[in-house]
């Protein structure tokens, strides 16, 4: 039996050994070797010098040299390992290479779908420009609204993705090269035969693997950042083996491609090693400057929640302009900060004219800053009668209080914005990620508080001690500088985790990057000599390694296929039994998926992050509440609805006591409590209110009557 044939017959229904196929060959490499020649024989028009001269400008030594161009080399491995390590991951899970278009779609689900189909649209239409005008003027994802999606949802990877496919898919085709392969796939159980097309010619196949290269590039600048603060390749080695080791808790690339976040992060990595350039350097120059900069924009153009990890940096202005007035960056807690810090610092003579020199003006300055960011914050808010942000508000008051509201708990009720879980710390510790960043920072805090009272008692008049010792002093805190920053910075990134359990995806990255510090000089050198550090740093990459190697296994033992036949069913049938503007609503995340591979409009989707959407959303969730089906259907008629996706699992899903969505209803509509869900109802008998059009074991799809006035 023909396992996989070219467009001529299918893979067998019956057993799993059949779906597998040959492993791709991958292509040669391009070879950095060169041809042997006479040492100080130069080519004729070149500076006899040559790549010495280049050197020397750089102010390299020859060994230098050789040690930057192994440590480069060593990046560039770890960064390959980390990208098949995701793409094998990704293949693992889903069978994407096996997958049809449709099912590539599905599997894109939730907020997922919803970026992507940005993406489609601009490969898909007459020209580049043509799309962009499109995405800019959408009138699909928010009916009867025209909105511009750039704006709104941070979709410049899928613009600069959707311009490299064209070019490359225009190349390629220009030469006569073959860009993907393609087979039918015989799916059994009755199901018709499939085309399953892989290679970078593949709209879904070039996106994931554009992403999960990204994702090896950052890789490769943790090797650099964690060798560059501990002063030692091994650095690099410690902070990419925890990273491996602790794959699950530091990233969910492998398995959600198309968030913002795996586009972002990267360029924050980038920035945080710019940073600690920065720190360690008296006088940067302006290309560093710019570059932390540039690295800024490209953190904070992909994510809508970079704002609230970024502090001080310059770039909101740009990101601004570039996100045509996102009115949520102006009035966010980011550029309230950056306000009060600028307050703070030209009004810095005034707090030591009024407070003591010392810790004290420290203490004030903090405290005026955090007061003075939140009025402001509201300040602006009011004042520009913003409300995007404001879930985010009621996200972090329901954290410290009672306070709850519906669209507090359609966050809270998600186990990744609750608390961190008690298991993340249990596995931090098997991997002993926690125990060498604990003592990784008790060790630095200790070290700077010494060196910080020496230069406060050095610098008083009474000590007797020179300008001379106090500016060394000085300049020893300065030296710490970075490791204070890191410090610092890790704090921050525990407390964001414990609050918003999501959050830990940066903070277990941060531990990785402390942990090199192991390796680090500065921090351990009271173990000894190099080679007794780098026994006590081998013996603890051994301890870590059991733990970790027994993560990486269960990872690699996940084996699936993505398959979800009743939603493929829906999707078919809106297809062929719906017109091109019938307009949808339902849960966000099957709205997502209903524009992504139908092309309906809809009113409602899976970007939560703007107040008028939320309205929205509420109104349609209505259907899972307490109300009276006439109420309810007066909601949807509102909205232009025709026709309204139930599913059933909507109305009995339960993560916790409290989060059912008629429970979240409750608080809404308190007047309700105790009958029964309008959902229960209608997915009995919708006759009354509605009329079912499809229905199968998961959806139901009921049409809205028309408002007759």
């Amino acid at each position: 039996m023909v396992a996989k044939s070219r467009k001529q017959t299918g893979k067998s229904p019956t057993t799993q050994t059949d779906r597998d196929k040959n492993q791709l060959v991958s292509p040669p490499g391009k070879s950095n070797a060169r041809r042997p020649g006479r040492e100080g024989k130069a080519f004729p028009g070149f500076h006899p010098n040559g790549l010495a001269g280049i050197r020397h400008k750089l102010g390299l030594t020859p060994s230098a040299v050789v040690k930057h161009g192994l440590t480069l080399l060593l990046a560039a491995l770890t960064g390959y390992l980390h990208w098949l390590h995701l793409s094998q991951l990704f293949e693992n899970d889903r069978h994407f290479s096996h997958l049809s278009n449709l099912e590539k779609e599905m599997a894109f689900r939730t907020e997922m779908g919803l970026y992507y189909s940005y993406y489609k649209t601009i490969i898909e239409a007459p020209s580049f420009l043509d799309g962009v005008h499109l995405v800019m003027n959408d009138r699909l994802t928010e009916y009867p609204l025209v909105i511009n999606t750039l704006k709104r949802f941070n979709l410049y990877p899928e613009v600069v993705l959707a311009s490299w496919y064209r070019i490359y898919t225009g190349v390629m085709g220009y030469f006569g090269i073959p860009t993907k392969m393609c087979w039918s796939i015989n799916r059994g159980d009755g199901l018709t035969p499939v085309d399953s097309c892989e290679g970078m010619g593949d709209p879904a196949y070039f996106y994931v693997t554009c992403v999960f290269m990204l994702n090896g590039v950052m890789m490769s600048l943790f090797f650099i950042y964690g060798s560059y603060l501990s002063g030692s390749r091994l650095g690099g080695v410690v902070t990419t083996m925890c990273f491996f080791f602790n794959h699950g808790e530091s990233t969910r690339v492998m398995w959600t491609p198309p968030l913002r976040e795996s586009f972002a992060y990267p360029f924050l990595v980038l920035q945080m090693l710019l940073l600690t350039y920065i720190l360690r350097t008296q006088n940067p120059s302006k290309t560093t400057m710019v570059a932390l900069g540039v690295s800024n924009l490209c953190f904070m153009l992909p994510w809508q929640f970079a704002q609230f990890v970024l502090l001080t940096q310059i770039t909101l202005a740009v990101c601004f302009i570039l996100m045509f007035g996102n009115s949520m960056l102006l009035t966010s807690f980011y550029a309230s900060s950056l306000i009060s810090i600028w307050a703070i610092i030209a009004m810095r003579d005034h707090f030591a004219q009024v407070f003591k020199a010392g810790i004290i003006i420290w203490v004030m300055q903090g405290l005026a800053w955090v007061g003075s960011t939140v009025l402001l914050k509201f300040m602006l808010s009011t004042i520009l009668g913003a409300s995007d942000d404001a879930h985010i508000s009621g996200l972090i008051k329901s954290k410290f209080t009672s306070y709850r509201d519906f669209h507090t708990l359609m966050y809270t009720c998600a186990a990744e914005f609750d608390f961190m879980e008690l298991e993340t710390p249990l596995r931090y510790l098997k991997t002993l990620l926690l125990p060498i960043n604990l003592l990784v920072v008790v060790l630095v805090a200790g070290r700077t508080f010494q060196d910080l009272g020496r230069f406060l008692r050095g610098g008083g008049k009474a000590s007797g001690k020179s300008d001379e010792v106090v500016v060394a002093a000085g300049s020893e805190v300065a030296a710490k500088g970075e490791l204070v920053y890191h410090s610092l910075q890790l704090v921050a990134f525990a407390l964001l985790a414990v609050l918003i359990m999501r959050l830990k995806l940066f903070l277990t990255p941060h531990m990785c990057i402390m942990a090199s510090l192991i390796c680090s000089k500065q921090v351990f050198g009271w173990i000894g000599e190099k080679c007794k550090n780098q026994i006590v740093v081998f013996a603890v990459m051994a301890v870590m390694a059991v733990q970790g190697l027994a993560n990486l296994q269960a990872q690699w033992a996940i084996i699936g296929e993505f398959s979800n036949l009743p939603q493929e069913e829906l999707l078919d049938w809106i297809q062929d039994n719906t017109g091109p503007d019938s307009v949808f609503a339902g849960a966000m995340p099957t709205m997502a998926s209903v524009k992504l591979s139908t092309g309906r409009p809809i009113v409602n989707h899976p970007h939560y992050e703007d107040a008028g959407l939320r309205e929205r959303t509420k109104l349609v969730y209505s259907m899972y509440s307490r109300m009276s089906g006439e109420t309810v259907k007066r909601n949807l008629m509102k909205l232009g609805v025709d026709f309204f996706v139930l599913e059933d699992s909507w109305c009995t899903r339960r993560t916790r006591p409290g989060c059912s969505m008629p429970e979240i209803w409750d608080i809404e509509d308190p007047q309700n409590i105790g009958k029964i869900p309008l959902c229960t109802h209608i997915s009995r008998n919708s006759r009354r209110h509605f009329t079912t059009v499809f229905s199968n074991d998961i959806y139901k799809v009921l049409e809205v009557p028309k408002d007759q006035r």
